[in-house]
């Protein structure tokens, strides 16, 4: 399956409580079809102490399912379907459906 979303894409979220919410993605997880991105799905978690950490509540953003959010148009920055198309020199590239803007630069 080739990957429509990729670490350092700006996304938006287009469901669930943090809806509307625009985030890099930090992380993808492509086996469980998941991504984290920076500022959205914030969980906290009890943290034991240990030698390397003091401990405590701790705070940090919870993978959220790709279906869940949508590619930024580099454009205007609305969320935008992902199309794939070759370039001159045959490079499967990334474009934005809405505005035909190419997304790999």
């Amino acid at each position: 399956m080739a990957a429509k979303i990729k670490k350092g894409d700006t996304v938006i979220v287009i469901t669930g409580r943090d809806k509307g919410t625009k985030g890099e993605v930090l992380k993808v997880i492509p086996d469980e079809n998941r991504v984290v991105v920076r500022g959205v799905n914030v969980v906290q978690r009890h943290q034991k102490p240990s030698q390397m950490d003091a401990g405590g509540l701790k705070r940090f953003e919870a993978p959220i399912h790709v279906s869940n959010v949508a590619l930024a148009d580099p454009r205007d920055g609305k969320a935008v379907r992902v199309g794939f198309k070759t370039d001159d020199k045959g490079r499967k590239t990334r474009f934005a459906k809405r505005s035909g803007e190419s997304i790999d630069v």
